[in-house]
């Protein structure tokens, strides 16, 4: 499965009395695929998947699914408790997902051989191929990414560690191995602000937060940044993303907060977030709105 393009990570819509949203969310999906996407990852983080039932995810990735139409591979959540992680890689497989993205399991102390028997786990409750993400309680070691290369099921590792050096140990380990079919992703917070460092290491790839909540100021940073023009991306980052990272830092959570208050801003009403986040106070959403119409008017400038 090769990507190609900006990794779009869609908000999960709630009804007013709190349940998933499937016509939204799948309206909120559709209306970024103008901008072509390279794929959606549905139920992933920024779609909430910490709040969801295994049977909510399901409803997520099935409305994705049609609101893609094959346009782009879809790659649905999956992780937590195992249990959990199971359920929702079946009813992933079940709603049409192309692939998995496996988040760490549930916050308890592991040896490294437990997070390979988890992932080993989850491979075998469907016949998806997988991504699996290096971050939190699932950081990966050399040996460990050396095994889940050998895996054919093993189709993408997504770096959520920011450890430079690693990742590019991780990049040449890949490389060496002789595999193709395998990407690499830059999985860090407003994956923009580090990403040419990360392609300089051979990590081409990166997921886009700010693409769910204003999709043209995301697709004129990828468009520069393949056509290697330094100077737009260091103008967008300067004038849109730094802005935007002092105001997410500014509250745990905001990551997930900001992009949902985002979407509510350009008109499509996706409910808050559940908890423990929180959205953002008065004060903070009028900051964002300031922020992105800044984007907005660096795009048509």
């Amino acid at each position: 499965m090769k990507f190609d393009g900006v990794l779009f990570f869609p908000v999960t819509a709630y009804t007013d009395a709190g349940e998933v949203d499937a016509q939204l969310t799948a309206e909120h999906i559709a209306s970024r695929l103008t901008f072509s996407p390279g794929a959606v990852f549905a139920a992933c983080g920024t779609g909430e998947f910490h709040a969801l039932s295994a049977t909510e995810v399901a409803t997520v990735v099935r409305s994705a699914v049609s609101a893609v139409n094959k346009a782009a591979p879809v790659i649905a959540g999956t992780g937590g408790a195992l249990g959990h992680a199971i359920e929702c890689a079946r009813g992933a497989a079940d709603a049409g997902a192309d692939a998995l993205l496996v988040l760490p399991p549930y916050l308890v102390g592991h040896p490294i051989a437990g997070t390979l028997a988890y992932v080993d786990a989850v491979i075998a409750a469907s016949d998806l191929p997988v991504i699996v993400y290096h971050r939190g309680s699932a950081t990966l070691t050399r040996d460990a990414v050396r095994r889940l290369v050998d895996n054919e099921r093993v189709i993408g590792l997504k770096d959520g560690v920011g450890d430079i050096g690693l990742a590019h140990e991780i990049a040449r380990i890949v490389q060496n191995s002789g595999r193709d079919d395998l990407s690499l992703f830059n999985g860090l917070l407003t994956a923009e602000l580090t990403q040419e460092a990360y392609r300089a290491i051979g990590v081409p790839l990166y997921s886009s937060a700010a693409f769910a909540m204003i999709p043209q100021v995301a697709d004129a940073f990828y468009q520069a940044y393949v056509a290697h023009d330094d100077a737009r991306c260091a103008q967008l980052i300067d004038e849109f993303y730094t802005p935007l990272v002092r105001l997410r830092d500014a509250v745990p959570g905001y990551a997930v907060s900001l992009v949902k208050a985002g979407v509510r801003l350009g008109g499509l009403p996706v409910g808050p977030v559940r908890a423990p986040l929180v959205d953002p106070t008065p004060e903070h959403t009028n900051e964002l709105r300031r922020i992105l119409d800044s984007g907005r008017n660096l795009v048509a400038a």
